[in-house]
């Protein structure tokens, strides 16, 4: 089973649950890819939107996502690998993404440069203003296929430039309703657009030399073949890593159990900061251990839209299949199994493992599964010294009440952000937000993203 099939130029997309189709959607040609980039260009050389009026429309769009919440959850849950309770989450998420897109479209400024500070600039005054870089290509994963999307959208719109938006074809109906949206409240039809497919239909849109930024969130693999493949463009992309958590003698076991549980398991652990890692001072392993069993024991696991369930799917079989081998591996390398282990169809269950070298692939690449790791450390320095040779990620997180302990793993890791008595899922939208090394390039996060969809523009007047 595959959760998409394409047969006679339409999409067939199946919830991961149990096979059931969700419905058909055309697949775009390259016609429609021609189309969408000459249009997209066309919108571009248009005088901007006032930002008055881009900042009416995304806050339209933010009230009617949360109006539809319910029926966005549904669609999420249906269409993708979230719970209905994680869905919901994910809606509201989503209405404030574009809240703070439309706060970010009105303070779009610009500066002045003090001329005189060189004497061939006397007699002259300079200023620069905000303009788009240029057309966008968007291309969004199926782990957050409406959040994710608001991301790209929402910051593009803002600042005024067009957007052309491929999400995954795995998970395209929340898109799709995000876009009626954009269109229902004003948006020019050039302005947002979206194209169905897959690999191919990305690779048309990157290599193309009309866009000028390519924003990207997805796996490493695709990501290094957009930076090889896209010529001289802007790029942003969000590649994922390994979460690592580490948890100091002094930590508060109860709170970093249930925020660890969270982080390793929330969508099924099909999460870019997935807690795959954890790093615990020995004598707290015990303790640990027994509180993230327990709380994995009673998690409940049954069909996404019940409100009673704590997991979901994986995205297909053949991802289930990926995580029940990767786990099957690290048995045989001598991995013990705390709890979980066994996979059934989409479904694989909460797994801990403990006992792995640190340079086994699970300590070192993204497993996008719901599946987690425990080793222990004798004292803090060890634990900043394995914190610090931790593979490249977005975020790593910390428990500790000593400031000396945060303030030098801050320096150490090897993360974009360090999240402090939290799990590496710890978010909110305005935050930046990207990967540092093989993790990504440039942030995300709406004032970020901003300052990524734009470049200055000069003017130097001469009396």
């Amino acid at each position: 089973m595959v959760s998409v099939l394409a047969v006679d130029d339409m999409l067939t997309v199946l919830n991961p649950d149990d096979g059931s189709v969700v419905g058909e959607v055309p697949l775009s040609s390259a016609a429609d890819a021609e189309r969408a980039l000459s249009a997209g260009m066309a919108a571009l050389r248009r005088p901007l939107l006032p930002a008055h009026e881009r900042a009416r429309i995304l806050n339209d769009v933010a009230d009617r996502v949360a109006r539809d919440q319910e029926a966005h959850a549904v669609l999420i849950a249906t269409e993708g690998v979230k719970t209905i309770h994680e869905a919901r989450g994910e809606a509201l998420r989503a209405a404030e993404t574009l809240r703070l897109s439309a706060q970010e479209a009105k303070r779009l400024a610009g500066g002045t440069v003090a001329m005189d500070q060189a004497p061939s600039g006397a007699g002259r005054t300079g200023w620069w203003v905000c303009r788009p870089a240029g057309l966008v290509v968007a291309i969004t994963p199926y782990n957050d296929p409406l959040n994710l999307v608001a991301h790209k959208l929402g910051p593009a719109f803002a600042v005024g430039a067009p957007v052309i938006l491929k999400p995954h074809p795995q998970t395209p109906y929340s898109a799709l309703r995000l876009v009626e949206h954009f269109h229902a409240a004003g948006a020019p039809a050039d302005m947002i657009q979206i194209l169905i497919g897959g690999g191919d239909l990305g690779d048309r849109l990157v290599v193309d030399s009309r866009p000028r930024v390519i924003s990207f969130t997805g796996g490493r693999q695709a990501g290094g073949a957009i930076a090889r493949r896209a010529g001289i463009k802007r790029l942003a992309l969000e590649l994922g890593g390994v979460g690592t958590v580490a948890v100091a003698a002094d930590a508060d076991l109860d709170r970093a159990a249930a925020c660890i549980h969270s982080g390793a398991f929330w969508a099924a652990g099909q999460n870019c900061v997935h807690a795959q890692r954890i790093i615990v001072d020995d004598r707290m392993a015990g303790p640990l251990t027994e509180r993230l069993i327990a709380l994995t024991k009673a998690m409940s696991l049954g069909p996404k839209l019940d409100d009673a369930t704590d997991m979901g799917p994986m995205v297909d079989k053949a991802a289930a299949t990926r995580v029940a081998a990767a786990i099957a591996d690290a048995r045989q390398a001598g991995a013990r199994l705390l709890i979980g282990g066994e996979a059934h169809g989409t479904h694989v269950q909460p797994t801990w493992l403990a006992g792995l070298s640190t340079d086994h692939p699970l300590m070192t690449h993204e497993i996008f599964g719901p599946v987690a790791t425990l080793e222990t450390v004798p004292d803090d320095a060890a634990l900043l010294d394995r914190l610090g040779g931790a593979a490249d990620a977005i975020h790593a997180g910390l428990f500790t009440g000593s400031l000396g302990l945060t303030m030098a793993a801050h320096e150490r890791v090897n993360a974009a952000a360090l999240i402090v008595n939290d799990s590496t899922d710890f978010r909110i939208d305005a935050m930046p937000f990207g990967g540092i090394g093989a993790a990504g390039l440039g942030r995300e996060g709406v004032a970020d993203a901003v300052s990524e969809l734009t470049e200055k523009k000069l003017m130097v007047l001469r009396a």
